[in-house]
């Protein structure tokens, strides 16, 4: 059992007054972790912390920044397996997996820490004795509201790109992972002046009183659509800054060009890793008529030879959902489409036993119109839509409310290219579901978010910048 404590104003065990959250372990029903519930009055508190240790961490020179956060990654690189298994333990990703975003959170940092110091602004020359100069700045006040899908990589990701700009944060991860938290927040603590992070727990009443703090400069969230636009509500009150990686339905388009076999291995990695509980993971599938019997047939193989078990287990290849209120939810999008017609291959069934499982499932019969295809599942769930055409099914992917990613599966380059010119989201991934060069960025757009969610321009998110004009007294010399 974890028992997680606070940082607040670099006191470790301060708060908690508000009572406290029980988290299970979603394969089995266990209580996993015990945490505080932060009160209004401690989020207050913990904000005027911050913006009393805002100066001081602003003012320190960049290297020196970037120095402690070389020494958190260490940190973080040091408790990586106690981090991994209290993410398996919290939300049932495999032990693997969990290792993986790890290793990714601790690459991120040790990559933020190399190129923060080394960014630098324009300068313009006007007169002879005048100059103009852009200097970037930290912004002050970060909150930083994370998910438990992944973590440890995104929180590092916000969480470092914060402070390696001069920002101080205070980190409020989900209330279904709060020990995988505390666990970060104490390694990177340990790196960093007292002050300079704060960790509030809690569930969603702890981070509606945090976004809605007057004395933030920026808000950082990861999460749902409707809890994005409620923080975005909060800014425009607060005037903070807010970034937002939210909801997402993510199409692949399958042309008649391509390998079945070889596009359903890569539908099933899209749809079914970390039982679908991805923010980029595949949503719905548009599957020309050409292919279709055969690459909905290769899905259903792959989907039936998943070894479906607690994360725990090495050979665990599917876990449970993260509980079972999120597994209704997705059961309920698949028993509806079902109501309209759509039909089951495999899976689509409640398990019985303890845990929060649910099948890999492959729906055929899908239209476009139905709320599995249309909304967010986030969920081991692959609903396959047929279509007749390259144009008909680049049409379908386009229509979403969201705009987060999109992977086209095609041998034609003039598809390849109207895809990524067409398709308004912030990512197009050809050929892979997943992937990307070291150091890529993505922004989402329209229920997606706003603002670069990771990459080099994550470090220009946090910061601002300040214009200087110089010139000489009376236009003489200095």
């Amino acid at each position: 059992m974890y028992t997680v404590a606070q940082l607040i104003g670099g006191v470790w065990g301060a708060g908690g007054e508000g009572g406290e959250l029980v988290v299970h372990d979603p394969a089995d029903g266990t209580p996993v972790t015990r945490a505080p519930v932060a009160t209004a009055d401690e989020v207050a508190k913990a904000v005027e912390a911050a913006r009393d240790a805002a100066a001081g961490w602003a003012a320190t020179a960049p290297a020196e920044r970037a120095a402690a956060l070389h020494r958190a990654a260490d940190a973080v690189e040091a408790a990586a397996d106690e981090l991994a298994r209290a993410t398996t333990a919290e939300m049932g990703k495999p032990l693997d997996d969990a290792r993986g975003g790890v290793a990714a959170g601790v690459g991120t940092l040790r990559q933020y820490a190399e190129l923060a110091p080394v960014r630098g602004g324009r300068t313009l020359h006007g007169g002879h004795s005048a100059l103009d100069f852009m200097a970037p700045e930290p912004r002050g006040v970060v909150a930083a509201i994370t998910p438990w899908n992944d973590p440890v990589a995104v929180s590092c990701g916000l969480l470092g790109a914060a402070l390696v700009t001069g920002n101080v944060v205070l980190h409020k991860p989900s209330e279904r992972s709060p020990a995988t938290g505390w666990l970060l927040a104490r390694a990177l603590d340990s790196a960093l002046p007292a002050g300079v992070l704060s960790l509030l727990t809690g569930g969603g009443e702890v981070g509606a009183a945090l976004a809605g703090q007057d004395g933030l400069d920026v808000v950082a969230h990861v999460g749902s659509t409707a809890t994005g636009r409620s923080i975005a509500a909060a800014g425009a009150r607060s005037g903070a800054k807010v970034l937002r990686e939210n909801g997402g339905s993510d199409p692949l388009l399958v042309d008649a060009d391509v390998d079945p076999v070889w596009a359903a291995e890569q539908a099933a990695l899209g749809c079914f890793a970390n039982a679908g509980q991805i923010c980029v993971a595949v949503e719905r599938v548009y599957v020309h008529r050409d292919v279709a019997g055969d690459f909905v047939d290769a899905l259903v193989a792959r989907a039936e030879a998943l070894t479906v078990g607690a994360g725990a287990d090495p050979d665990t290849q599917l876990g449970p959902l993260v509980d079972r209120r999120h597994r209704d939810h997705v059961h309920g999008q698949v028993a509806a489409a079902v109501a309209q017609g759509a039909r089951v291959r495999t899976g689509g069934t409640l398990p019985d036993g303890p845990g929060a499982f649910y099948p890999a499932t492959v729906v055929e019969g899908c239209r476009h119109e139905m709320a599995l295809v249309r909304e967010e599942t986030f969920g081991p769930v692959a609903p396959v839509v047929v279509v007749d055409s390259f144009d008909e099914g680049l049409r379908c992917a386009a229509d979403s409310p969201y705009g987060l990613a999109a992977t086209v599966l095609t041998g034609s380059m003039s598809h390849a290219q109207r895809a990524w010119r067409e398709l308004p989201v912030g990512t197009v991934k050809v050929n892979s579901v997943f992937g990307g060069a070291p150091g890529g960025a993505a922004q989402p757009r329209r229920g997606s978010g706003q603002g670069f969610g990771y990459g080099p321009e994550l470090l220009d998110e946090f910061s601002t910048v300040k214009v200087v004009h110089l010139e000489a007294p009376g236009g003489g010399h200095w």
